[in-house]
């Protein structure tokens, strides 16, 4: 069996200063993770960054590679946007895509790599009407966001609990998605 690829997109939320340990779990479920960050979570990791960089195996990337250069990681099988502020979430949804991670999760909707997304913003933040309509539109463009029962519930404003960000959901639907994702090739393959 070959290992799947996970390409794990965080931004500046605190539940991405605990990256390395979601990597660990990660990679104890078979996945070969590829890290990415957008500019701000890489300046709040800066200090372990090459621990991460030793874990995956790769470099971190949190910015685009010029035209001239190689990608330096294998095509994903998954993506997870994780944790994905409200400013990843709005920017992705209405296609503003400045920062790699969400360039990367724009251009996988056409590209039909599977994408899931769990949002980190307090009530104050997820109560603003874009919001709500970014998840929309990232929902009907069929990535699976897990907001709500079940995902991230948003707490109110300095209330956040770090430590209960809900990383274990995000991975159970990676896995399930990919494993849909298989079902469906292995289904079209024999009707071939």
């Amino acid at each position: 069996m070959t290992t799947r690829v996970l390409y794990l997109l965080g931004s500046a939320a605190p539940p991405v200063l605990n990256m390395a340990d979601i990597i660990r779990t990660a990679q104890g479920e078979g996945w070969d993770v590829c890290l990415g960050l957008t500019p701000t979570a890489a300046r709040w990791l800066e200090p372990t960054l090459s621990e991460l960089e030793e874990l995956t195996g790769r470099s971190v990337r949190s910015q685009h590679r010029l035209p001239s250069e190689a990608d330096p990681w294998p095509p994903a099988d998954v993506a997870v946007v994780a944790p994905a502020t409200f400013n990843v979430i709005n920017q992705w949804a209405l296609g503003i895509t400045d920062k790699f991670i969400v360039g990367f999760a724009a251009e996988a909707i056409g590209k039909g790599i599977p994408l899931v997304a769990m949002p980190c913003v307090n009530r104050a933040l997820a109560s603003h009407p874009q919001f709500e309509q970014s998840v929309t539109t990232l929902r009907g463009a069929g990535v699976r966001v897990l907001y709500g029962e079940g995902g991230f519930v948003p707490n109110e404003p300095g209330a956040g609990r770090p430590s209960a960000y809900p990383w274990s959901a995000a991975l159970r639907e990676a896995q399930h998605v990919v494993s849909n994702c298989s079902e469906a090739r292995d289904m079209l393959d024999d009707t071939l």
